[in-house]
């Protein structure tokens, strides 16, 4: 029997014939429009949080410790619903697994907006979490497995757009429904709850939407999934990919892969060490900081209370600015280029924002200057390094292992996104927000050397072809 770390047998690839327009394309668009609504609520749902915790508090009468423990445990849910996410969707699909997370969100969006007390608060949003990272996990994942070699990159990235359009939505929505209803002490049970009709639409949508083909070719359900190819593909063209996908399958099958054991495979553990060195290296860029605490972050650069929750809304718009550059860059240029730029321009602004602080003189342009840096740094990681990390773990594991892997690796993300998230505010109290910032920079530097020496170039291939390249240079 063969092993995943022998070279390929599956037959030469030839090229696939184009991908004409026709009705399948706005099919296909449809299906990515439904699907991210899972990132659009993982947008909004970590994004609500920077204006409904003031209120909350207030209410709840939360103290520094059940503050911080409100806050972090959907991070910590989250990473648990990276890996549970992945393995179920292995085990029962894409779109199953999406409509479970939707049911969720639904259930722990309502628990968290009703909930009498901060453990109850507590337990809901630990439960939200884990949508959340399922969604992280499984909606790029379904995407890329939907989306052909060529659209693969614009239509994955559309998630991210989504995710930075939650945030900016939640920020938006805090703003109004503070001016509108600020005078009741339950005002973030509003903020909250709002995010329930995305979830239905989410539930609703993907009831209609078709399985990954990639999936069910995997389960030997070939016919199915060449039904759900001639769904978004031309006829000529999913027949073709249909060959491609089946032969691939059929080894992945025969090599016995999915699980732990292929960990010990040199090139599948390679992939996997790249995947989580982009995930973490994604949350020691500091955006996350800037998602949760960006409010706090402009009163210490000196912006009034009120100033700072408006001056925080140019980080969503501008998060949603940098994405949109990213979609129309990420079909041509390289990846591995295209990090390293994002890389480069994040460590600059990264500096830029320590040397206003630490050598601006206090005055009333002080603040906007720090502010303008800010914002330079979330546009530009928005726009080459959001889009393409949820891009390349989507892209690099083979199919089998593929959602197995990316839990796995979204898994790391998400613990060192918590762990920034406890970090964040203790660390500026202590040192300042120079220090803090260049921490960030020198972060970036490593993020430099890693696109350069480790990310491997995965455009304009189809995930077939990525594959079989892998395990030919690195068995």
């Amino acid at each position: 029997m063969p092993s995943i770390g022998t070279a390929p047998t599956a037959p030469p690839h030839v090229p696939l014939p184009p991908d004409r327009p026709g009705p399948h394309t706005r099919r296909l668009g449809m299906v990515a429009f439904v699907a991210t609504f899972g990132g659009l609520l993982f947008g909004y749902d970590t994004g609500v949080i920077n204006g409904a915790l003031g209120p909350m508090k207030a209410d709840l009468g939360l103290t520094t410790l059940t503050e911080a423990l409100v806050v972090s445990i959907l991070v910590f849910g989250a990473a648990i619903g990276a890996v549970v996410g992945g393995k179920l969707s292995d085990r029962f699909g894409r779109r199953h697994n999406i409509l479970l997370l939707a049911g969720i969100f639904i259930v722990s969006t309502v628990g968290c907006a009703l909930a009498p007390t901060w453990p109850v608060l507590a337990v809901f949003r630990f439960a939200l979490g884990v949508a959340v990272g399922g969604a992280s996990t499984t909606v790029p994942v379904y995407l890329a497995e939907v989306a052909p070699a060529e659209r693969r990159g614009s239509l994955v990235t559309r998630n991210e757009i989504m995710i930075v359009s939650g945030q900016f939505a939640a920020f938006i929505i805090n703003a109004i429904i503070m001016n509108v209803w600020g005078e009741h002490t339950s005002v973030w049970r509003y903020m909250l709850v709002v995010s329930v009709l995305p979830a239905i639409a989410l539930l609703i949508g993907m009831l209609r939407m078709p399985e990954s083909p990639r999936w069910l070719s995997s389960q030997q359900r070939d016919a199915d999934a060449l039904a759900v190819l001639k769904q978004v593909r031309s006829p000529e063209r999913a027949e073709a990919e249909m060959a491609e996908v089946r032969a691939l399958a059929t080894e992945e099958r025969q090599a016995q892969t999915g699980g732990w054991a292929d960990l010990s495979v040199s090139w599948i553990r390679r992939l996997v060490v790249i995947g989580a060195a982009l995930g973490i290296l994604g949350q020691l860029t500091g955006v996350n900081s800037i998602m949760y605490y960006g409010t706090q972050l402009l009163q210490t650069a000196g912006f009034s209370s009120n100033g700072a929750i408006v001056a925080n809304t140019a980080n969503g718009l501008f998060g949603v600015f940098g994405v949109i550059v990213g979609i129309m860059l990420i079909n041509k240029i390289n990846r591995r280029t295209m990090l390293t730029i994002g890389f480069a321009l994040i460590t600059l602004f990264h500096v830029l924002v320590g040397l206003s602080a630490m050598l601006l003189p206090d005055s009333a342009a002080k603040p906007y200057i720090i502010l303008f840096f800010i914002v330079a740094f979330v546009f530009s990681l928005q726009g080459f390094i959001g889009p393409l990390v949820w891009l390349l773990l989507s892209e690099i594991f083979p199919l089998k292992i593929r959602s197995f892997a990316m839990g796995l690796c979204v898994f790391m993300l998400w613990l060192t996104n918590a762990g920034i998230t406890f970090a964040f505010p203790p660390t500026v109290a202590a040192l300042g927000i120079a220090p803090t910032f260049f921490i960030f920079a020198a972060m970036g530097v490593l993020g430099i050397v890693f696109a350069l020496k480790m990310v491997p170039e995965t455009r304009g291939k189809t995930l077939e072809e990525f594959e079989d390249e892998m395990r030919a240079r690195y068995s």
